[in-house]
């Protein structure tokens, strides 16, 4: 049996595989950095072996899969090529994996990891079902009939790909540190349009991702009337929307889910359109989606002391704007607290005025130091700039957890795909000591 070493297997799309391949009965290992991540937590679940990264690590018989994020010149990438080892990167191992499967790959610039997520957990209830999500999730069921995987546009790593099916959910411009500009996002999502062999599912309220040309069936879905797929008669609750689905303007069905915020009706949207293109029936697509509550990372809720606390990992403007708005359908009562952590320099300054129009909505904004990156570890840009432009904005030190208490019972949401997760451990145990004394 071959076992696999994952050289980097803390990263969210490594950490799944590895979860996958073990599930399908095969040995499986990884190194990283000490440091602890949320990705590592399935891993030590199932008891793979972690390793700290090492060139010791590599062992003649092994197969390295590589992270993205790990060059070449790699001690354990060196060590497998002087020993004649096979060396495979991540989206290449990936591409190869999924053939023996029907394959629908979840990509677009927001909402992947919620729509791979949500999909999986649907597609669960009518076949048994493998699933790569970018929250660090990964299952591979030995009988599964289909592989729903998240499908990244960095680096355009997702032309590594040709599923059968793709959802694509909206394009839009990030990653400035590798694309030039939108034409440069829309340019990559029109090649990966190509590679799909059966069908694409795409939004049709995207107007970028009307352009879209594909060999095959393009079906659309959104809120407006000309799509495919249209939701209409919207309710909005606390407890999350219904709405009925019509199918080139024919009524389908009602659908009902305990999830807030348009984004969250339009994610549903695709999966319905996409089981409902593979016989799923919606009978089947209701169950499931009243029982599906998020992955992680994406609006995950735990209260203290009468406050609501949210980890989040909007990282964009765009979503920025649907946390925000998810926030104020849940709490409409409550005064909602942004506490957001910027994401690399490059992204920071490109968007700025974006980040600075989105978080506004907020009654309250506390902004964090810029989070670099390993690819960029600093920039001419500060946190400053952006709370200049952002009336009554704060910074936010890691110990100024008194200004934040003093909002009360509000919202607080902490967002960012950086560290900004030690503010708000930090927040906690402030609270939970306040409770104690």
């Amino acid at each position: 049996m071959t076992l696999f070493h994952f050289t980097g297997i803390k990263g969210a799309g490594m950490s799944s595989l590895a979860q996958i391949l073990h599930d399908s009965e095969n040995e499986v290992q990884g190194s990283d950095v000490e440091k602890w991540f949320f990705t590592e937590d399935p891993l030590h679940e199932r008891k793979i072996t972690v390793l700290k990264f090492d060139e010791n690590n590599i062992k003649s018989g092994m197969t390295v899969i590589a992270g993205n994020a790990f060059p070449d010149s790699h001690p354990e990438l060196i060590r497998a090529k002087e020993l004649g080892l096979e060396i495979i990167r991540y989206h290449d191992f990936l591409g190869k994996y999924m053939e023996k499967f029907i394959s629908i790959g979840v990509t677009g610039s927001h909402g992947k990891t919620s729509t791979t997520g949500l999909l999986a957990h649907v597609l669960s209830g009518h076949s048994p079902t493998s699933y790569l999500i970018g929250d660090g999730t990964g299952s591979g069921p030995a009988d599964s009939e289909y592989f729903v995987f998240e499908a990244c546009e960095y680096k355009r790593h997702f032309l590594a790909y040709e599923p059968d099916y793709a959802i694509m959910t909206n394009i839009d411009f990030d990653h400035p540190d590798y694309f030039k500009d939108l034409a440069d996002v829309m340019d990559a999502f029109g090649e990966m349009a190509l590679r799909v062999k059966k069908a694409l599912i795409a939004c049709g309220d995207d107007r970028h991702l009307q352009k879209i040309q594909a060999n095959v069936p393009v079906l659309y879905y959104g809120f407006e009337e000309s799509n495919d797929f249209a939701a209409k008669n919207i309710i909005k609750t606390v407890e999350g929307s219904s709405f009925d689905v019509f199918v080139r303007n024919e009524f389908y069905h009602t659908f009902t889910i305990p999830l807030a915020g348009d984004h969250a009706i339009l994610n549903s949207l695709g999966v319905i359109a996409l089981c409902h293109y593979e016989g799923v029936k919606a009978y089947t697509i209701q169950e499931k989606l009243s029982t599906f509550h998020g992955v992680k990372r994406r609006f995950t809720v735990m209260e203290i002391a009468d406050r609501i606390i949210v980890d989040d990992y909007a990282h964009h403007p765009t979503e920025i704007q649907a946390t925000l708005q998810t926030a104020q359908q849940k709490y409409p009562d409550r005064e909602i607290v942004a506490i957001f952590q910027p994401h690399t320099f490059t992204r920071t300054a490109a968007l700025l005025n974006e980040f600075a129009e989105s978080l506004s909505t907020a009654d309250h904004v506390y902004l964090c130091d810029i989070f670099g990156s390993a690819r960029e570890k600093a920039g001419i840009l500060t946190i400053n700039d952006l709370i200049n432009i952002i009336p009554g904005a704060k910074h936010l030190d890691l110990d100024d957890n008194k200004s934040l208490e003093s909002h009360g019972n509000a919202v607080y949401l902490f967002m960012g795909a950086g560290d900004v997760q030690k503010y708000m451990s930090a927040f906690k145990s402030y609270l939970d000591k306040e409770e104690t004394v």
